[in-house]
């Protein structure tokens, strides 16, 4: 009873902070505005007051500059934290993350193309070239990892597939250095830079709706999922035991985090630490039990993705810090923190 209750208090003060920051993440920036303005212009568009105190620009303001900057964020870091957790259990490697099948690298050869050989995709909008490019890279790499990884029968060794994942990073990464350093302009290595560090600057309700129905639809299918995620936690030997096609489940639930994963960086860049250590913080929490693990999870990330990208807009007025700074900055000493923690319990 005191751990469900336990459970419960951290959803809600999760809840909490994600209501809280996002309410300040509306109002801060280069034209602040009122805790209160923020509430009426939401009100407003949500059809629950007249709204008549409203000015233009704050509707602007906050509705079509900051609303999906919000969600973006939120649904970004809720995807990377579930996808962390299913992949630790899959692998039983407590260092696996989001990019263990080498989506960054594969997604910033995407952008690398778009950048330094004016890649250009038919039928996709200038507007959006650079977003599927990068989806297309993280989506290649991951049919090559995947396709290095399996054996035979078909299997998906965990340690094999990691090693592919490490090889096929390799690769990319000699490719992008490579294009910089050969093809690329002056300002071609800051760009590319700047792109792999994260930032959601550029989210519009476009890509934060794909993102947020993303990371619902992501969080529900891998609820269905969750006996099986807890089998995965104790060995193949023991999800077999269990009647558990190990093999399918793994294909599946790889693909389904790895097509997560992809779309986050094609919105976002590749934003680290998230999806590492979120999990492992839950998880001392709640325990090993996926049923609540993973909607905790997507909690934790949402909100440490909200007070990351609301720091990288605020910290510096005049220039934006890239939202991979922030993480990595709260995310290093966390990791020390259970790396500690774990080497005094044995």
């Amino acid at each position: 009873m005191s751990r469900w209750l336990g459970v419960t208090l951290l959803g809600v003060a999760l809840t909490v902070v994600i209501l809280a920051t996002a309410t300040v993440a509306l109002g801060v920036g280069s034209a602040s505005l009122s805790v209160g303005d923020v509430v009426d212009v939401v009100l407003r568009r949500l059809a629950l007051i007249p709204g008549e105190n409203v000015t233009v620009e704050a509707d602007r303001i906050v509705w079509e500059l900051r609303m999906p900057r919000v969600l973006g964020a939120l649904s970004v870091g809720a995807a990377l934290a579930i996808c962390g957790v299913v992949l630790q259990s899959l692998t039983r490697n407590e260092l696996a993350d989001p990019y263990l099948l080498g989506i960054s690298s594969g997604s910033t050869v995407g952008v690398v193309a778009v950048i330094v050989f004016g890649l250009s995709l038919p039928l996709v909008p200038e507007s959006l070239t650079l977003t599927a490019a990068a989806f297309g890279g993280a989506i290649l790499a991951m049919v090559l990892v995947l396709g290095l990884a399996t054996g035979r029968s078909g299997a998906l060794p965990p340690g094999r597939t990691i090693l592919a994942g490490v090889a096929v990073g390799q690769l990319c990464a000699a490719f992008t250095s490579l294009s910089i350093m050969v093809f690329g302009e002056r300002d071609v290595s800051r760009m590319v830079m700047n792109w792999t560090l994260g930032s959601f600057a550029g989210m519009r309700w476009p890509n934060a709706t794909v993102m947020l129905c993303c990371a619902i639809a992501s969080l529900l299918v891998l609820l269905f999922a969750t006996s099986t995620l807890d089998a995965f936690a104790f060995g193949e030997t023991s999800a077999r035991s269990l009647g558990i096609n190990v093999t399918r489940a793994r294909w599946i639930l790889l693909i389904i985090t790895a097509l997560i994963t992809a779309a986050t960086v094609s919105v976002a860049g590749p934003i680290g630490f998230v999806g590492l250590t979120i999990p492992h913080l839950v998880r001392i929490a709640t325990g090993p039990g996926h049923r609540t693990l993973l909607p905790l999870t997507a909690l934790a990330g949402a909100a440490l993705m909200l007070v990351a990208d609301a720091l990288a807009r605020t910290l510096r007025p005049s220039t934006e810090i890239p939202i991979g700074v922030i993480t990595a900055t709260i995310g290093t000493p966390v990791l020390v923190f259970l790396l500690r923690r774990q080497a005094g319990k044995t």
